[in-house]
């Protein structure tokens, strides 16, 4: 009778070119703060503290999202290709909502510091359209 167990007896069958066993790609221990994702929504946050500091009036009545990609069957009257962001108005009882679209923005990034500021000028653009205003006059470093 032969001794030898089959490779899927074995508890090291997954041992890829005599590398070791597989283990998970991202360790347990890492914090969230340190995925893209994380970062992006730290980003995020920090910029929802400045302007709410800077127009609490403004900033109260409105929720803000982080999503990974738009949704994939545009609006008819949506003249943004690749969106980035999108603002909805407050309806039936649902507050005004502005939505961050994370992949394309950090696609169109070349650094985290240029991610923070298209993180910057969506949420100023899409409060502006929100309130009918002018970016500049909500962020007079809007843009810059």
């Amino acid at each position: 009778m032969n001794s030898t167990p089959l490779p899927w007896q074995e508890g090291s069958y997954r041992d890829l070119h005599g590398r070791g066993i597989r283990r998970p790609t991202f360790g347990t221990r890492i914090p969230r703060s340190r995925t893209k994702a994380g970062i992006f929504d730290a980003l995020v946050a920090s910029h929802m503290k400045r302007l709410d500091a800077a127009w609490p009036q403004y900033m109260r009545s409105v929720q803000f999202a982080v999503e990974d990609v738009p949704p994939s069957d545009p609006l008819p009257w949506d003249e943004e290709p690749c969106a980035l962001s999108r603002a909805f108005p407050a309806s039936r009882g649902i507050p005004a909502r502005v939505v961050l679209y994370r992949m394309p923005i950090q696609g169109k990034a070349h650094g985290r510091l240029e991610m923070q500021f298209i993180i910057r000028d969506e949420m100023v653009l899409r409060l502006a359209e929100l309130y009918g205003k002018h970016p500049e006059d909500l962020d007079p470093s809007w843009g810059v």
